[in-house]
């Protein structure tokens, strides 16, 4: 196998595209959000990513076996097309990373993608009840247009900078002249964070003028609320749950 090979699987003709990013992070925050665009649009798969920077492993669903990879999918909402990125692993090398970034920038050029967004996590260490949307971009046009839709743009937040692939979409298309921004929301960054993900993708709707319905989301986010409370149980000296009751951990 190459260093990078894309699959392709459908030609979709699509009109000046946003690309979305959520790959695994912090909550699976961003992982959350994109999966739900796919899911609830009936995006239409287009790309297969495959690299050597993946872990040297398949992923096993009803027993068929797929090699490690990242995928592409053609959405369109409620007339914006979109080209989501979604997938289950992030490059586990330095150099991975930026030559993943590049080739999925690669990608996003050859569709036509004019901005993009990345998804992702802000962890703040602790349960929230209020979930704000912290906001990093490459332009002051786009700041200026993701604070009138309530995004917040903090100073030295987050701390440390965006690591992984959501970064290097922010540095690597601000060097071909790619307008794109992060959208982060807060989440105690302990457990895989529905209320997060529904958080951000409020944001994007505003932004980019469409609307989804978010049914899924809400019945995932009352399934972890019960782990939290099950947890506090725990801390509190309660009986521990059964296995029964954390059937829905993973």
């Amino acid at each position: 196998m190459d260093e990078f090979d894309v699959e392709r699987l459908a030609e979709p003709a699509l009109d000046a595209p946003t690309l979305i990013e959520g790959l695994p992070g912090v909550g699976h925050v961003g992982k959350l959000a994109a999966e739900h665009l796919v899911s609830e649009f009936d995006g239409e798969l287009v790309r297969r990513v495959y690299t050597e920077h993946f872990p040297p492993q398949v992923i096993v669903e009803d027993g068929l076996a797929q090699l490690a990879c990242i995928e592409l999918h053609a959405v369109t909402a409620d007339g914006q097309d979109l080209l989501v990125l979604t997938g289950d692993h992030q490059a586990g090398d330095t150099v991975g990373h930026y030559r993943l970034a590049d080739t999925i920038l690669d990608v996003a050029a050859d569709f036509g993608v004019e901005r993009a967004f990345a998804l992702g996590g802000v962890p703040t260490g602790e349960l929230i009840e209020e979930y704000a949307v912290v906001g990093a971009a490459t332009a002051e046009g786009l700041v200026e247009e993701l604070e009138a839709v309530d995004v917040e743009f903090r100073e030295n937040e987050p701390a440390g900078g965006i690591v992984g692939v959501s970064g290097l979409l922010l540095g690597l298309g601000a060097r071909r002249e790619l307008p794109a921004a992060c959208l982060m929301g807060e989440t105690s960054g302990y457990l895989v964070d529905p209320k997060s993900a529904q958080a951000v993708l409020s944001v994007l709707e505003d932004a980019l003028d469409f609307d989804v319905e978010y049914d899924s989301l809400e019945e995932r986010a009352d399934e972890m609320e019960e782990v939290v409370r099950q947890l506090q149980e725990m801390e509190q000296g309660a009986s521990p749950p059964t296995d029964e009751d954390l059937r829905y951990i993973g």
